[in-house]
């Protein structure tokens, strides 16, 4: 049978050098601590930007897409409207 040394028997607390690591207590969530979930927020954020941008310049080419959405733009909206000349006109 092993027993503990007599120094851990008398609940004394282990020496704990001044010079050594500070360990705390760190939260998390399943291992994911709160770094993470902003490091995976700022790559989400940035992904969904992107793609967002895609898919605007995309559909930029929709009439609908470009008079309801790209021409309420308040300094590029003017670029996205179409004005045809009335000699163009078929009718």
């Amino acid at each position: 049978m092993v027993f503990q040394t007599p120094i851990r028997r008398l609940n004394y607390p282990a020496y704990k050098s001044p010079y050594g690591p500070k360990y705390h207590y760190q939260p998390n969530i399943a291992g994911w601590t709160v770094k993470e979930f902003a490091n995976l927020g700022f790559k989400a954020g940035a992904f969904g930007g992107v793609a967002f941008f895609a898919l605007i310049f995309y559909a930029s080419g929709i009439p609908r897409v470009k008079k309801d959405i790209l021409q309420k733009i308040p300094i590029i909206g003017e670029h996205f409207v179409t004005v045809i000349p009335p000699s163009d006109n078929p009718f």
